[in-house]
């Protein structure tokens, strides 16, 4: 399975790669913006809210392998990335589990965006007990082509309808903190469904 780098990724991304012992994690492509590359959403008291990765934009940015990005420390996004996910998740069952560890990682200020995305993407493996191994490309390869299975780097995208749940077979709602209010928000980061709930989310994302 063929998977792009994601920062505190969908659900839907969890849950594709749950179907497998092993998956390619795209190291040859250029930088996307408005993608998940540097972005995630979460549940939040006033409805759904993006959180963003700023990124340092050197000349031909859009050009540069994607292993390349540097995260911009200049913004303190940081401290607002906290803020956000506090205010939103404070009343959640687990937040208070796993908030400190996943700060941990941004506060080492990881160089590049890939070496971010790879650290928080570990560390909800590891939290949601879902054991697989990433394994990046060494090429870069077209859409379908097959030769790192099967290929969702195009499927799981903010901007697009992401049907990748439906294609699993894994459209059902769990527990969120504001579903009272707005109605189950779907596919959020894997940060809303481990903060709401806990070492139940393998359970949602396996088709049992």
């Amino acid at each position: 399975m063929l998977l792009s780098t994601a920062f505190s990724p969908p659900v839907s991304w969890f849950a594709a790669a749950a179907t497998e012992d092993k998956v390619y994690l795209e190291a040859c492509e250029n930088y996307q913006k408005q993608s998940y590359r540097n972005r995630c959403r979460i549940a939040a008291a006033q409805g759904v809210e993006s959180l963003s990765v700023p990124v340092v934009h050197e000349g031909g940015t859009f050009k540069l392998p994607i292993t390349k990005i540097k995260v911009d420390y200049s913004e303190p996004w940081i401290h607002k990335f906290h803020r956000a996910v506090d205010s939103a998740y404070e009343s959640s069952p687990f937040l208070e589990y796993y908030r400190d560890e996943l700060y941990a990682i941004l506060d080492t200020r990881p160089e590049t965006l890939w070496e971010l995305n790879l650290s928080v993407i570990r560390f909800f493996m590891a939290k949601t007990g879902l054991k697989v191994k990433i394994v990046p490309t060494k090429t870069f390869t077209p859409e379908d082509s097959g030769i790192y299975g099967e290929d969702f780097r195009e499927a799981i995208h903010p901007k697009r309808d992401d049907l990748t749940l439906r294609y699993l077979q894994l459209e059902k709602p769990y527990f969120q903190v504001f579903a009272g209010k707005y109605g189950f928000a779907e596919n959020l980061s894997v940060m809303d469904l481990l903060f709401n709930m806990g070492p139940e989310s393998l359970l949602y994302l396996k088709k049992v």
